[in-house]
């Protein structure tokens, strides 16, 4: 196969000048390989990392899930755990201790048969490097206590009883151990070859990795699990086209450049959804969008600050950005998870109470700057930033509201000395355990992205790894609903809405599947198709 991305599909200039206009019947999209197609996505967030062990985000985990599997996966709306390497799995009555067998007919891109050493290897590798998916296992799972006990079984002996265990598998790619070790440097675990590289077993394999720019993988005719659309329908590939400007998305869609795209502004949505030869998807999501206050220095290291503020933001221009497809957070806990209290006295614009608390901060008269980042190219945010500049007006407050890409603004939350001042972020839970939320406030989230208000808070600490092991249903939502009201009465961020989750595609695009736990505008690649000529 050739390669089919120069030509009308690398021409991005002049994107944003067509924007302004909708195009009624735009021309096919879809590229060719032969007979089979080529789907091209658009979004505006690159993937500067592609390891699965070290870091996860929406793009970067949607190439992850394309060119990886796990033991299991999560599916459907409302989300369920089905077998995936794994085609069955049992635990002890502890739930101590867990087995998994795998499928017999699973093999790696290379060829090399996805075996129980694999799988040991990877859980290990991800424990080991302590970064991205650790988090979720790191303090229940040593290394040593993972076997290969069987060509095709593995045991995970756990610390301590942990019920949510199968619910964070879904999150730990298979990687080749053959391929990893025979490239690595030191002992980095092959982290910078794995980086750009790729050792798995997915429906796609990785062909070109322009992290910041354009992403092409094939597909795997030969895929272990087949193709649910069929050997006949199945994709030939799929390109990621990373255009950071929404405008200039809509306008690519517009001109038949690209055939589905993410990070949508409500109002390209509401005008593209109705358009001739486009298929709108919009559900109820359960992402959470915060404006995330550094809690260590600055003027937001004050708590009556952080209240101030909360009580001075003008909520109702978060739904009038969305356009109303979004709902107002009442608990920093999203309804559909497990656990899940609305909290009273969640603040609400009130500028005699903002005015209170800050009488009682260290700046009772206001007269500082915040910083507010958003990630480079989001409207919707950049939107709601000038929203939180006007609401604090009248407090005194400057806000300068900074656009930054993704991985700089990560990168700057990660260490409490560079935190912003403000920053907006979007979590969706990964898992349908409440941990995942939960522990978006316990230390060990500092150097993540959703920890970017580095709390410290010891009574919220103790609930959250106490309910990580509570057996007990009623007991955990006991103790979910104590770490929901502290968490509401530190502030730690603004608690926002829950928008819809949005996709625009062209009508002949086929098999989409929604699942609320994939990351805001993340789409699984492997059961879609091209229905047309």
């Amino acid at each position: 196969m050739t390669d089919i991305l120069i030509g009308r599909r690398a021409a991005l200039a002049g994107g944003a000048a067509a924007a302004a206009s909708l195009v009624t019947a735009p021309a096919d999209a879809f590229e060719r390989d032969g007979q089979r197609k080529i789907l091209v996505f658009s979004a505006g967030q690159a993937v500067p990392v592609l390891d699965p062990h070290s870091r996860y985000d929406f793009s970067t985990r949607m190439i992850q899930q394309s060119v990886y599997d796990a033991l299991a996966k999560y599916v459907n709306n409302p989300p369920e755990i089905v077998p995936w390497l794994a085609e069955r799995w049992e635990s002890n009555p502890e739930k101590s201790v867990w087995t998994f067998h795998l499928v017999g007919n699973a093999k790696f891109h290379n060829g090399d048969a996805v075996d129980a050493e694999a799988v040991r290897y990877s859980f290990e590798r991800g424990i080991r490097l302590n970064k991205g998916v650790a988090w979720m296992l790191r303090e229940v799972l040593d290394p040593e206590k993972i076997e290969a006990v069987a060509p095709r079984t593995v045991r995970f002996t756990l610390n301590r009883p942990m019920p949510s265990f199968i619910t964070f598998v879904p999150l730990w790619y298979i990687v080749n151990p053959k391929q990893v070790q025979a490239n690595l440097q030191a002992d980095d675990y092959g982290e910078r070859w794995l980086t750009t590289n790729a050792a798995g077993s997915g429906p796609f394999r990785l062909r070109r990795f322009e992290p910041q720019s354009i992403i092409q993988m094939d597909a795997v005719a030969d895929y272990w699990k087949g193709w649910p659309q069929g050997e006949r329908n199945r994709l030939s590939g799929v390109v990621y086209r990373i255009v950071r400007e929404p405008a200039s998305r809509r306008a690519m869609i517009q001109r038949g450049e690209i055939d589905m795209m993410a990070e949508i502004p409500a109002d390209d949505f509401d005008q593209l959804k109705s358009a001739r030869g486009m298929a709108a998807y919009d559900f109820p999501g359960i992402t959470t969008f915060a404006i995330t206050m550094n809690t260590t220095k600055g003027p937001t290291a004050d708590l009556n600050v952080r209240r101030a503020i909360a009580h001075a933001l003008d909520y109702d221009a978060l739904i009038q950005i969305h356009n109303g497809a979004a709902t107002l957070m009442d608990s920093p806990f999203p309804p559909p998870i497990p656990g899940y209290v609305s909290v009273p006295d969640v603040p609400r614009r009130n500028l005699e109470k903002a005015r209170q608390f800050l009488a009682q901060s260290r700046f009772p008269n206001g007269g500082f700057e915040l910083e507010y980042v958003h990630v480079q190219g989001l409207e919707d945010p950049r939107r709601i930033g000038l929203a939180l500049l006007n609401s604090l007006q009248p407090l005194n407050i400057k806000v300068n509201v900074t656009a930054q890409p993704w991985p700089t603004m990560v990168a700057r939350g990660a260490k409490p000395e560079t935190a912003p001042d403000m920053v907006s972020v979007y979590v969706t839970p990964v898992a349908t355990d409440p941990d995942v939320i939960a522990s978006k406030y316990h230390p060990r989230a500092h150097s993540q992205y959703w920890g970017m208000h580095h709390l410290t808070d010891q009574q919220i600490a103790g609930w959250v790894d106490a309910a990580r092991i509570e057996p007990d249903d009623a007991k955990r939502s006991e103790l979910y609903a104590s770490i929901q009201r502290r968490v509401v009465e530190l502030q730690p961020e603004i608690f926002g809405m829950l928008a819809n989750r949005r996709w625009i595609a062209r009508d002949y695009v086929k098999g989409y599947q929604y699942c609320p736990l994939r990351l805001t505008g993340e789409v699984d690649f492997y059961p879609m198709w091209i229905d047309a000529a």
